[in-house]
């Protein structure tokens, strides 16, 4: 099995990149080449193993993984960002998994939510953002009517099917993530913040009939190497981009591809309980410009929806 391993940066991840590199070197089957795709204007890091080769692309979550991957001639990708660390074995482990179950994608479970507070849990549960599921023995992560996703508490076997995956890692054929077509989702770039750009990318997949993979307790760690730094612009911009993002991906990959009258009704339901749940707590906490902010996100994105640029994006159509 030859795969190329493709990573996305700012060339800003220090030691977590050096940990990254390292970690490449020492796996039981090497890579055939590793394609850095560096934002424009951002300098070539100094961290290096001497088998790097860079490529600037325009800069963007979605842009900068959403290309034809002409470099690359080997038949798998391993796709990754700048600060992800995989044990001796996980290449090997990745590509055995998509074999043993006839699979399509692979992506291992950095971002453990079992892991969560209770508290944290039966907030996210209210809200409808991310709801926990007793292990059904079939299903990792789903996607829910109200653009939250459900993912399994306590997973007991190693992978398990899914409809979406943490984006840091994953492991697929090069013809199979070209089907996709991502470069059609950079409308997320818009956004100071591309939030939720995982989500489109696996939903996508999954719509589109490719079987997917979660790998639970993989081994691989996300070492996170995005600034801890929240002051109130940013936290404010997030905030705006998440509502942004809920609305339109509701809208393109849940409401749009329901050809059932009953199914598009039900989904309006789910929706609007999860942005109005929110909403109330804004009030209810007496954070007025945080009310005000999410209003103007969900406007913004009902106005994009209208758009002509918005109405040019093919149709998703759910093969599954």
């Amino acid at each position: 099995m030859d795969y190329t391993v493709v990573i996305r940066t700012l060339g800003t991840a220090g030691d977590k990149y050096q940990h990254l590199l390292n970690s490449l070197n020492k796996q039981t089957i090497l890579p055939s080449k590793i394609l850095v795709y560096i934002a424009e204007g951002y300098a070539i890091p100094k961290e290096t193993i001497g088998k790097e080769q860079y490529i600037y692309v325009k800069k963007g979550m979605v842009a900068q993984r959403a290309l034809p991957y002409n470099e690359v001639d080997t038949e798998y990708i391993l796709f990754l960002d700048d600060d992800v660390y995989l044990s001796e074995t996980a290449v090997a482990q990745l590509y055995q998994y998509l074999v043993d179950n006839d699979a399509d994608v692979i992506s291992p479970d950095v971002f453990p939510n079992a892991e969560r507070s209770t508290m944290g849990k039966w907030m996210m549960k209210l809200s409808g953002r991310m709801v926990d599921r007793r292990d059904d023995g079939k299903w990792g992560y789903k996607v829910m009517r109200n653009s939250g996703y459900s993912y399994n508490a306590n997973p007991k076997q190693g992978v398990y099917l899914s409809q979406t995956n943490a984006g840091p890692c994953f492991f697929c054929k090069k013809k199979d993530f070209l089907k996709i077509h991502f470069e059609e989702e950079v409308w997320m770039d818009q956004m100071k913040y591309a939030l939720g750009d995982d989500q489109v990318m696996y939903y996508k997949m999954y719509c589109m009939g490719l079987k997917q993979l979660t790998w639970f307790h993989s081994g691989i760690k996300h070492l996170d190497a995005g600034s801890t730094m929240m002051n109130e612009e940013k936290e404010r911009m997030l905030i705006y981009s998440d509502f942004r993002f809920k609305t339109i991906f509701w809208h393109r990959f849940i409401y749009l591809p329901d050809i059932c009258l009953w199914g598009r009704l039900w989904s309006m339901i789910c929706i609007s309980y999860a942005l109005l749940f929110t909403l109330l707590i804004s009030l209810l906490k007496g954070k007025i410009d945080i009310f005000r902010l999410k209003v103007k996100a969900i406007k913004d994105a009902i106005h994009f929806i209208k758009s002509e640029e918005y109405r040019a994006l093919p149709l998703i159509k759910k093969v599954v």
